[in-house]
């Protein structure tokens, strides 16, 4: 069902024969030889609110420069070079609207402990196998730390989260932390607590949990929320060596995926750093966005150096990303009404935690506000939608500024707002990132731990397109993997693992489902005037697919494969029909 990061990367006539380039005969000047006309096949504009077709669609030095008729094409541009689709489908390129490419990049120096059908993990001794394995292959030395990713306890057989003795079994000697698949999370072992200074003796931060042993303060290895940040601070500093070996690789596994416009959804100052060092020396494929993290807001804002929202070689920094809340498979989201189900470290009255208090958010809010610095704030829980709604309207009110003014204020996930904090967020001007994978991967566990109603308004996007609003959808990679053509699926079927539709009258269009990831994720950048639509004046971004999302049958929708992704007229990658 998952693509898989080594698709090959092969050339140009591979997908369409070597025939494809069908070059006219006419002596043309150079510069009129540059653009290419592509016709015959199905090219969705996505330029209006119903889909609409186009005949042909011409491509000069890097921008659209005719949208219409195949006849008019020829005649304005008798000397392109013409490129047939025989049939097939081509699109704007995909604009990822929140992932974590950084994380991504990362995840390719370490242990894949996904379950399927991303990975093979079953349950807790699978894992132990694959770290033992690690080490083992790679011939990590003792007192390294070993890193590994993607668990998801609630797929496990033993329905538990690995503890420190379980991988003491096989790692006594190196320090080890594994990252849960909601990125909020992770264990380490013996050694990895103490290398962090983790005891019993250790208080839970504000924000966070350390998981103990029933009847005792022992430590079971699971840290949670803030608890986790030094953990995954420490990561990203011993894994910071292979950012320049894994970037191309990580563009690569993007643009196999129909990606022109990546994102990493919070980026430390080193890797901003790193990010634009690799887009001044030429090395972008595709466009990268990032967002600075919180935690440097201020420091960031008298920065002179650090220029937001402006493209620089294929690279910007968009605005700043605060985290409000936990995951809701996690148990850690933050709701008005109590789980369901018991939560770990909880007695009564469990409904998840913010990971920042009122008074912090609210100061956030007032400083990006000041400097009109775009904020995308991670939400899951109702509860913390209030308080992002809360200091939105302090913000406002301390800066003497509208409430409606169009900052597009994002909600990264929004999986459990309310239909009221819908209307919210129409009224300020406020848009939400869905994220309807969450239907598939976790839609079960979200009926066990939240009830029916709650699980069925997961990620409403018909209820928000029905308001006007412009929702995005995400995958939040490395969360779920990085594939639009399952996250269109995702959104227009809300199908479980267990094959239960989750929150039928919120299953969208197709056609809704690929404005989320084309026109509405241009917006939510502020790039609605450079792409995201097959528009004349545009940026010359094309995914080409072998089917139409349109046409098929909607479950079938998940099996439509990216034959070719086009950045700025030039190929950066084809299928191979070997995968």
């Amino acid at each position: 069902m998952m693509k898989k990061i080594g698709l090959t990367i092969v050339a140009l006539c591979a997908f369409f024969s070597c025939n494809k380039h069908e070059k006219t005969t006419d002596k043309m000047d150079a510069e009129i030889e540059t653009s290419q006309l592509f016709f015959n096949g199905d090219i969705l504009t996505m330029d209006s609110e119903q889909p609409e077709y186009v005949e042909a669609v011409v491509e000069k030095n890097g921008e659209i420069v005719f949208v219409g008729r195949r006849t008019e094409a020829e005649s304005h541009f008798p000397g392109s070079t013409k490129i047939d689709l025989n049939g097939k489908t081509l699109l704007p390129g995909f604009i990822d609207p929140h992932s974590h490419f950084g994380m991504v990049s990362n995840t390719m120096g370490q242990v894949d402990l996904n379950p399927e059908p991303v990975g093979d993990i079953t349950n807790i001794d699978d894992i132990l196998k694959k770290l033992k394995q690690h080490k083992e292959d790679k011939n990590i030395p003792d007192g390294q730390w070993i890193y590994g990713w993607g668990y998801d306890d609630g797929q496990l057989a033993e329905k538990r989260h690995p503890t420190k003795n379980d991988i003491d079994k096989v790692l006594p000697n190196n320090p080890v932390y594994l990252q849960h698949t909601s990125g909020h999370m992770g264990v380490a072992n013996s050694l990895g607590l103490e290398k962090l200074e983790v005891s019993a003796k250790t208080k839970s931060p504000e924000g966070g949990t350390i998981a103990r042993f029933p009847n005792s303060n022992e430590p079971t290895g699971l840290v949670q929320e803030t608890a986790m940040y030094p953990f995954v601070r420490l990561l990203l500093e011993n894994l910071a060596s292979k950012q320049e070996e894994f970037f191309n690789t990580t563009q690569d596994y993007y643009a196999s995926n129909g990606i022109t416009t990546a994102h990493d959804g919070m980026t430390d100052r080193n890797t901003i750093r790193f990010f634009q060092s690799q887009a001044d020396a030429g090395k972008f494929k595709i466009d990268l966005i990032s967002l600075a993290g919180y935690a440097e807001l201020a420091s960031n804002l008298k920065d002179s150096t650090l220029e937001f929202k402006t493209y620089k070689n294929r690279f910007k920094v968009q605005g700043t990303k605060i985290v409000a809340d936990g995951s809701p498979q996690g148990k850690t989201a933050f709701f008005t009404k109590p789980f369901l189900t018991e939560v770990p470290g909880c007695a009564h009255d469990c409904r998840g935690l913010p990971s920042l208090t009122q008074a912090v958010i609210n100061d956030l809010f007032v400083m990006a506000y000041e400097r009109d610095n775009q904020l995308f704030v991670h939400c899951n829980g109702d509860a913390t939608v209030d308080m992002i709604i809360e200091a939105h309207e302090n913000a406002c009110k301390t800066l003497n500024q509208p409430l409606d003014y169009d900052r597009r204020t994002i909600i990264i996930h929004a999986q459990f707002a309310r239909p009221d904090q819908l209307e919210t967020f129409v009224k300020y001007k406020m848009e939400p990132s869905f994220f309807t994978n969450h239907a598939y991967f976790w839609g079960d566990i979200h009926v066990e731990n939240l009830g029916k109603e709650r699980a069925e308004f997961l990620s409403p996007m018909v209820s928000a397109a029905r308001l006007g609003l412009k929702p995005t959808n995400h995958s939040d990679a490395t969360v779920t993997p990085i594939d639009p053509i399952f996250t269109i699926w995702t959104a227009v079927n809300r199908v479980s693992r267990s094959g239960v539709v989750i929150g039928k009258n919120e299953r969208t269009t197709p056609y809704q489902a690929l404005k989320a990831i084309t026109a509405n994720a241009a917006y939510e950048l502020f790039d609605e005037n450079l792409k995201g639509t097959l528009t004349e004046g545009k940026l010359a971004d094309f995914v080409i697919l072998d089917k139409n999302p349109l046409k098929v049958e909607p479950i079938e929708i998940k099996d439509i494969h990216v034959l070719e992704t086009i950045k700025e007229g030039k190929t950066i990658y084809t299928y191979s029909f070997k995968n």
